[in-house]
């Protein structure tokens, strides 16, 4: 028999259960967001930090290419050691600005040299300080050989 609604009785007045909608994917739930906010915040900060690495480096690249050039014409001449001389006073002065390296001459030119070179220093001395007089002195007193050796090894330790 049909059940009537009957006002005295609260139970009839009751709905049949009905499941809930499901939520679907769209949209997603406030964790998702969160989540992808976050995961695109890093992706941003590790791009940025490669762009701004490689920018820092660019001078290092540029040194190393021109480094090959030099180590291509090498020659037992002043002005081939006036050359390497200069790459290593840009590339000094790129890794050392606050210290004022491009104006820095003989003695004190070599001092710095040693200073900032990676390793050693001691046995480096006699090279380090023939490049620099070679540069300026009419008779060239080391092999190009070894002044590159010592401005690859010099380059080498400068890299940020």
């Amino acid at each position: 028999r049909p059940h009537r609604m009957n006002p005295q009785d609260p139970l009839s007045q009751l709905r049949d259960i009905h499941l809930p909608e499901t939520g679907g994917l769209w949209p997603p739930a406030p964790g998702w967001w969160v989540l992808a906010i976050l995961l695109i915040a890093v992706l941003a900060a590790l791009v940025w930090l490669f762009i701004r690495r490689r920018q820092r480096n660019r001078w290092f690249r540029s040194a190393r290419a021109e480094l090959a050039r030099l180590e291509r014409s090498a020659a037992t001449t002043p002005a081939w050691f006036t050359q390497l001389n200069t790459l290593l006073k840009q590339a000094a002065r790129e890794r050392y600005p606050e210290q004022h390296p491009e104006a820095l001459t003989g003695d004190a030119w070599v001092e710095f040299l040693l200073k900032t070179a990676p390793k050693d220093r001691v046995a480096s001395r006699p090279v380090a300080e023939a490049l620099v007089h070679s540069a300026w002195r009419p008779e060239v007193s080391t092999k190009p050989a070894d002044a590159l050796a010592f401005a690859r090894l010099w380059l080498g330790g400068q890299k940020c």
